[in-house]
């Protein structure tokens, strides 16, 4: 087995660890309801996913 022949330091193995952080999400606004919301998500009060009625609205339930 592998094993390092010196310590890796915190600046080290943190300067390796900057990439890791989380972008900002992409977000969309509905052009039926106006609504702001995020990709390849669906939208729970309509039923409504990428213009299709895959659920029955919120109210009818």
């Amino acid at each position: 087995m592998a094993h390092p022949k010196r310590k890796i330091s915190k600046t080290r193995r943190d300067k390796r660890r900057t990439h890791y952080k989380l972008g900002s999400k992409q977000l969309f606004t509905d052009p039926k309801t106006g609504e702001v919301s995020e990709y390849h998500r669906l939208n729970l009060e309509t039923g409504m996913y990428r213009g299709m009625q895959v659920l029955p609205p919120k109210d009818e339930i």
